[in-house]
């Protein structure tokens, strides 16, 4: 069992002992300290908060408890139930609130749960607005209200369709094209809130949805990742309902996978790139995307015309370097798409709409679409931690032990090659080293990570 503290938020399995697992003691705490820090940014007499949740099972408790603690500090809390993370980001800037917290744990197993932690822009908290709520945390320095004082708790619901309305009103949402395309979808949304949403939008976007664990009830029918390896289910009834393709979103639908109509993976990795290509063939401008996603991206960008950058691992960072570079899209290499003319955050919905105008416009198959963008292939692998594992210094001797390769060490150590690349880095999310690599065939890329596997347990 495991408690995370990190700048993007605190994250945590249920149960346990204080300070080793997410309890409702820990769960307090962090949230008195958000609320700390917001009331630290500014001088306004009264603050609002938006709260929403994922479909986990321990979701309620868990957004009962930081409700009330938001109360308790004399926060106007506005909660809207079960939501994704993305219409809780466009929660906060429709209603103009001074900050939001989604109650997920992401593409997390279901005994983990989360608080993501949000600023009055609906966008992450930096690293220095992160680093501030953690130091309230670990000083205990809250001041709580007095009766008089309290905050107001309401509940609103209906977020999900003023999002959607947000979706289908994009300029480059082309709905008309995708109602004459007269497209088949199936949609894993692994009994979380896409159930709820992804649906719903497909039907306004006149889109047959042949549903697949849809029913938002936390008990996930296999590991909520998105990758090739859990949804052998879906694949399988994309081929059998003659489906034109799949839909798959993790537990609060910021991440995005596709399945082609012959059940392969269009890959996490593509949906970005075919989302970037549709919009960049529209609008021209630049993409940033980060370190551990695929080289495709920059070769779609560079066709159009366009300056690709890539960022440290981590939505704040790729959002930082789209404002820098006036990005017009962007996202990470899981499935995220950030489509700046929406909002600053990842979005499955704002996702899905462009890839179906993109289909829609070019009138090919998913996998044709695929099949027309460079073939990378990449392997996504881990080590578990251990205490005692000095994760800094792995990471040092391996960039020492090829100091004549090109070598990137702002997030973790990235080796490019002349064909492909290495990415190596301790996750802000699990006690892992992520191990992601990239190369012209999937056996070159799984040799490439094993070899590096290795290598790190020889060191270790």
């Amino acid at each position: 069992m495991s408690l995370i503290k990190s700048i993007s938020g605190i994250r945590g399995t249920i149960g346990g002992n204080v300070n080793e697992n997410l309890t409702p003691i820990d769960t307090v705490r962090f949230a008195a300290a958000y609320g700390m820090w917001l009331k630290n940014q500014t001088s306004k007499e009264k603050l609002t908060v938006i709260l929403g949740r994922d479909a986990r099972i321990s979701g309620k408790m868990v957004s009962s408890l930081v409700g009330n603690t938001l109360v308790g500090l004399g926060i106007d809390v506005v909660d809207i139930g079960l939501s994704t993370t993305p219409t809780v980001e466009v929660a906060v800037t429709l209603d103009n609130a001074d900050g939001g917290i989604i109650i997920t744990a992401s593409h997390n197993p279901k005994q983990w749960n989360a608080l993501k932690l949000l600023n009055n822009k609906g966008e992450f908290l930096n690293a220095e607005d992160g680093l501030e709520v953690l130091k309230i945390a670990e000083n205990d320095s809250y001041i709580f209200s007095e009766v008089d004082d309290l905050g107001k708790y309401i509940k609103k619901q209906n977020y999900i369709n003023k999002h959607i309305k947000e979706v289908l009103a994009l300029k480059l949402v082309d709905v008309e094209a995708i109602k004459k395309a007269n497209f088949k979808v199936v949609v894993d949304a692994v009994n979380s809130t896409g159930g709820i949403a992804i649906p719903a939008l497909l039907e306004k976007l006149g889109v047959e949805c042949v549903e697949l664990y849809c029913e938002p009830n936390g008990e996930f029918p296999h590991n909520p990742e998105p990758l090739k390896e859990h949804l052998t289910d879906i694949s399988e009834l994309v081929v059998t309902e003659k489906a034109d393709l799949g839909i798959v979103v993790d537990p609060d639908v910021d991440r995005l996978a596709l399945v082609c109509e012959d059940g392969s993976m269009f890959g996490e990795e593509y949906t970005l790139v075919a989302c970037a290509d549709y919009v960049l063939g529209k609008t021209k401008g630049n993409t940033v995307s980060n370190l551990s996603s695929s080289r495709a991206l920059r070769d779609v960008t560079e066709k159009h015309g366009g300056d690709y950058q890539a960022s440290a691992v981590g939505e704040v960072n790729v959002v930082e370097l789209m404002k820098k570079t006036n990005a017009i899209i962007g996202g990470e290499g899981n499935g995220g798409i950030i489509y700046p003319e929406s909002h600053y955050g990842r979005d499955s919905l704002v996702g899905v709409a462009l890839f179906l105008s993109h289909l829609a416009h070019l009138k090919v198959s998913c996998k044709q679409l695929r099949d027309g963008y460079p073939n990378y292939f990449m392997s996504k692998n881990k080590i578990e931690l251990t205490p005692q594992i000095n994760v800094d210094e792995i990471l040092k001797a391996v960039a020492a032990s090829y100091k004549n390769e090109d070598v990137i060490t702002i997030d973790g150590v990235k080796i490019n090659f002349e064909t492909e690349w290495v990415h190596l880095r301790k996750s802000n999310t699990e006690p892992i080293i992520r191990i992601y690599t990239e190369s012209t065939s999937q056996n070159s890329a799984d040799a490439l990570a094993q070899r590096f596997i290795s290598e790190i347990k020889n060191i270790i």
